[in-house]
């Protein structure tokens, strides 16, 4: 099992890079993470959204929202918690009380590494395979961008499908299946929107959404609730989050602009050399053939990248706000020319 004291993988970080190749935090752009550069305008918050407890008007006013912008199934229930992670690492402890075996998530690799580490494999077993009663599928997954085909899902006790990334390309989502029995859907808010600091997602399924597991009595949506706690959501967010979510025309307008420029990253990228893997129009992977050494030249321009521990090969890309693409543009090109034989 994962040693529980030992940091996880992710994008971020800067802090770290900042002491290593200096500068500061103005200085740098980070593109470590697949969160959208140009966020959602934040303006004029009320004065009791930061004072009172957040309300019940306010919370009915974010799931109704939520419901039309995602097309929820009139059967499935919309939980809101301070963030996608929150409910990741809930809903393990919440299916074993269940009587769900807590090694019997099948989570085909690679892909965003909390859900292994919420769903932990003993290291005397082998990975549970497609027979396990938990699914968990990343769609599009993070970070190659791997979809989950339809076929695969339901079926079994449970299936649950983070669509995190899945907002740039609503037309993949999964979301109708929710009206089955033992399918989750998890939502994150502040990638597509980028707030990733206002901390809010979503996790969409029947009341009953959790099944019970081989003869043990079983919880339902409720349970997942009371282990969120009273008052999951800050009065700011249920404020930010429903009016984003009302805004259609945002919406559609950001994935037009996303598209463009995850097809500027693409030509740029690929003109070094490098090889498109995948990804989302929140960010891309590529094919190189020293990802760190990529990284290092990049971050000498005081741009930060993602890289993996499992494959030395693959450099990951955000997007960078449009102000700072003739920046990115230059870097990459100087990388590109120290990457050649001979280069100096």
């Amino acid at each position: 099992m994962r040693d529980a004291t030992q940091p996880l993988d992710h994008g971020g970080g800067l802090d770290a890079a900042i002491a290593r190749y200096g500068g500061s935090r103005a200085d740098w752009l980070d593109l470590s993470t697949g969160i959208n550069p140009v966020p959602y305008p934040v303006n004029g918050i009320s004065a009791g959204a930061w004072t009172a407890l957040p309300d019940q008007a306010a919370m009915d006013r974010l799931l109704a929202a939520a419901r039309a912008f995602w097309n929820v199934p009139d059967g499935a229930m919309i939980i809101a918690a301070p963030g996608a992670s929150s409910l990741i690492r809930r809903l393990h402890p919440v299916l074993c009380t269940a009587g769900a075996s807590p090694m019997a998530a099948y989570i085909p690799e690679p892909t965003y590494n909390e859900w292994r580490a919420a769903f932990p494999v003993s290291p005397d077993a082998d990975a549970p395979g497609p027979e396990a009663d938990i699914h968990i599928y990343v769609h599009p997954n993070n970070p190659d961008g791997r979809l989950t085909q339809a076929t695969a899902i339901g079926g079994r006790a449970i299936t649950i499908v983070d669509e995190s990334f899945c907002d740039t390309a609503p037309e993949l989502s999964h979301m109708a299946r929710t009206a089955e029995d033992g399918v989750i859907v998890i939502k994150s808010f502040g990638k597509f929107w980028g707030l990733a600091g206002l901390r809010l997602g979503f996790a969409i399924g029947r009341p009953d959404m959790l099944r019970p597991h081989h003869g043990a009595s079983g919880v339902n949506a409720d349970d997942l609730k009371a282990a969120l706690g009273p008052w999951p959501v800050s009065g700011p967010a249920l404020e930010i989050g429903a009016r984003a979510l009302e805004d259609m025309g945002w919406a559609e307008d950001t994935r037009s602009r996303l598209k463009e420029e995850t097809d500027r990253l693409d030509r740029m990228l690929t003109e070094t050399g490098a090889r498109l893997v995948g990804g989302t129009s929140l960010f891309r992977t590529y094919e190189v053939t020293n990802a760190q050494s990529w990284q290092t030249r990049l971050a000498q321009h005081h741009i930060w990248t993602r890289i993996f521990p499992y494959n030395r090969t693959w450099l990951r890309l955000g997007l960078p706000h449009p102000d700072h693409w003739p920046r990115l543009e230059k870097a990459v090109a100087a990388s590109a020319v120290m990457a050649r034989p001979g280069g100096s």
